[in-house]
């Protein structure tokens, strides 16, 4: 590439990431997105698009990637207090849900906001995980201090909250240090990521958050929340043996 050449293209780059409007914005995330293949549903099609547009416009209005984090992280835990401070009723069920989703939205587009502005950092990697780390199980936590204080609510949905925020913690420690060992998962055909997508809906954050709306009927929360947890107990045992077998196996290559 000649000395001209390339001092058109910097500039071509300059100029497409100095501009910050949001319709701009927008159709660059079209091409700068993760893989959908085998993503949960909710997430794959209803989330990440949702995000497209909250990234656009965090960009345009000049936020960082850190601060969409930080929104995020905002969002979820002003939930998690009306959980733990507020008698459950239809409408903070309803309160709770719309801001758990919203959360999960910006957990989404915080990503997408660095890859806008050239690229994220170690820095801003480690701190989207340390909020997911500590998102995971408070939200479950919230969930057990939430229905203590129900009335009759009885025994078996306290220890539910505990198996599921044993099981969240764990699902989610196996994956980030199997991507770390291992390196990226196998790709799969479009047709497979489409039936594995529609599979993985029950194990999806998105569908885990908007069954909060339900918060205000505790009789009914319960079995639902509790048919989750074990959705996700099965679909943690397996993914957790797939990956510890893939690991054995890359150690005596």
């Amino acid at each position: 590439m000649s000395h001209a050449h390339s001092s058109t293209f910097e500039a071509a780059q300059t100029s497409a990431g100095s501009d910050r409007r949001f319709s701009v914005a927008l159709a660059r995330l079209g091409s700068a997105q993760k893989p959908a293949s085998g993503v949960p549903a909710y997430t794959r099609w209803v989330n990440r698009r949702l995000a497209r547009f909250a990234a656009a416009a965090a960009y345009s209005a000049g936020w960082s990637a850190n601060a969409v984090t930080a929104a995020s992280a905002a969002l979820s835990f002003v939930a998690l207090a009306l959980m733990v401070t507020v008698p459950t009723t239809a409408p903070l069920g309803v309160a709770v849900g719309v801001l758990l989703a919203a959360g999960y939205v910006l957990d989404s587009a915080d990503g997408q906001v660095a890859r806008l502005g050239g690229g994220g950092s170690a820095a801003g990697e480690w701190l989207d995980h340390v909020v997911d780390a500590i998102r995971t199980p408070a939200l479950h936590l919230a969930t057990l201090i939430g229905l203590s204080a129900v009335p009759g609510i009885g025994t078996w949905p306290l220890l539910i909250a505990i198996g599921y925020c044993l099981v969240s913690v764990g699902q989610f420690m196996s994956q980030i240090l199997a991507e770390q060992l291992s390196g990226a998962a196998a790709p799969r055909s479009d047709a497979s990521g489409i039936k594995q997508s529609l599979l993985l809906v029950p194990t999806d954050n998105g569908t885990l958050c908007w069954i909060f709306l339900l918060w205000g009927m505790p009789s009914i929360f319960v079995w639902v929340y509790a048919a989750m947890f074990l959705a996700n107990t099965v679909h943690a045992a397996v993914s957790m043996r797939r990956k510890y077998v893939r690991l054995t196996v890359l150690r005596k290559r």
